[in-house]
Parts: C-alpha cells; sequence; structure tokens
C-alpha cells in the first residue's frame, strides 16, 4: 500500500515500482488524479495482479477540501475558472453553516451521478479527458453510486471540509460541482485525499 503525495501520477507510482522491484506486471485498485493524494494499493506480480479486482470494488473514504464561490470546467482546481459567484462573494452573505449543513446531508444515500467530462472512463475506447482537453462534450450516463457517510469537518468560507465515505466509481468531483449547484454559490474540488479502500487506512501505507 502507497500514500501517493500529490503531484505524481497512479502510473507514475506504479512506474518508480517497477524501477524498485525490476518486476514489470504490476497494478492498482483505482486511480487518483495527480493533485489528490492517499492510499493507493498496488498489486506486484503476476499472481497478485489477478487478485487486484477484489480491491477495485471496494468502498472508499475520502477527505475533501471544496473551494466554494466559483466553478472549473474540470471540476477541480486544475481547470480553468468557468463561472465566479461574484453575488455571492461581494453582495450577500455566504451560505450558513446549517443551510451547508442541511445541503451535505441530502447527498446521503443510493442516487445516480453523471461522471465528469475530465474523467478516465471511456466514449468509443477514448478517455473523456482527451475529448474534454479538445473541446469536446459528449453525452454521458449516469452511474448508480451509493453515499454512506458524507460530514463537514471544518466550514470557513470559501473553504470547506468534507469527509466522504462511498461506493467505487463514486467522483468527489463531481460531488464538489452539485454541491455547489445546490448552494447556488458554485464549488470546485480544492484538494483530495482518499484515507481508507474497504478496511485498508492510508496510515497503514507507505511513502516511496
Amino acid at each position: 500500500m502507497i500514500n501517493k503525495p500529490s503531484g505524481p501520477t497512479s502510473h507514475d507510482i506504479i512506474n518508480k515500482l517497477r524501477r524498485l522491484t525490476d518486476i514489470k506486471k504490476i497494478g492498482h485498485a483505482g486511480t487518483l488524479d495527480p493533485f489528490a493524494s492517499g492510499l493507493l494499493i498496488c498489486a506486484v506480480g503476476r499472481e497478485a495482479t489477478k487478485e487486484i479486482d477484489k480491491f477495485v470494488k471496494l468502498d472508499k473514504e475520502y477527505i475533501a477540501t471544496l473551494h466554494l464561490g466559483a466553478v472549473t470546467d474540470s471540476y477541480d482546481r486544475t481547470g480553468k475558472i468557468i463561472a465566479a459567484s461574484a453575488e455571492v462573494r461581494q453582495l450577500a452573505e455566504p451560505p450558513k453553516k446549517e443551510i451547508v449543513e442541511k445541503a451535505v446531508l441530502e447527498f446521503i444515500g443510493p442516487q445516480l451521478q453523471t461522471p465528469p467530462m475530465f474523467s478516465a472512463k471511456k466514449i468509443n475506447g477514448k478517455k473523456m479527458y482527451e475529448l474534454a482537453r479538445q473541446g469536446k462534450e459528449v453525452e454521458r450516463q449516469p452511474c448508480a453510486i451509493t453515499i454512506y457517510e458524507m460530514e463537514i469537518l471544518s466550514y470557513d468560507w470559501p473553504i470547506l471540509k468534507i469527509k466522504v465515505k462511498c461506493s467505487t466509481g463514486t467522483y468527489i468531483r463531481t460531488i464538489a460541482y452539485d454541491l455547489g449547484e445546490r448552494l447556488g454559490c458554485g464549488a470546485y474540488l480544492e484538494e483530495l485525499e482518499r484515507t481508507k479502500i474497504g478496511e485498508y487506512g492510508v496510515e497503514e501505507a507507505i511513502r516511496l
């Protein structure tokens, strides 16, 4: 188990492991975006990679930092700001904590979530983020997910930190965008740490 820092891609971590172990057959149980950090479960060797799917399907836990008052095209801090809520920032009071708490609680439960354009999901053999970088947008089919827990850790406008326990396949960037829509001020994902995959915690992981 690797504690991935912010910066390298998940594939960068796999390549480093290949150099360290001199083993080519290495996989991981779920991609983390380059700006994200946290738990990355890796399987080293042919026999281990055959078992990786059972880890991919496990539930996940994240600590997410959201920036309220703006929207980016990628739903996270790496994207271009496409809308800013000047009315919320300058002319009116930001959403009160009790309003934010109520909105957060409304996300708990089974639901359909539309994957963001900036994602690694494939459409006709092409990753959606490749199409997004070309300025193309395609129709995406909503996927069934479940949010088991979602709680506020801290809120100091415009920064909101939450903990999310969810099923596999959940996009935390989309939760940030959807929460911003629900609050009427917009939001994007500023930081993300994956803290658990199933029963495995980031505190057990090593840094390369």
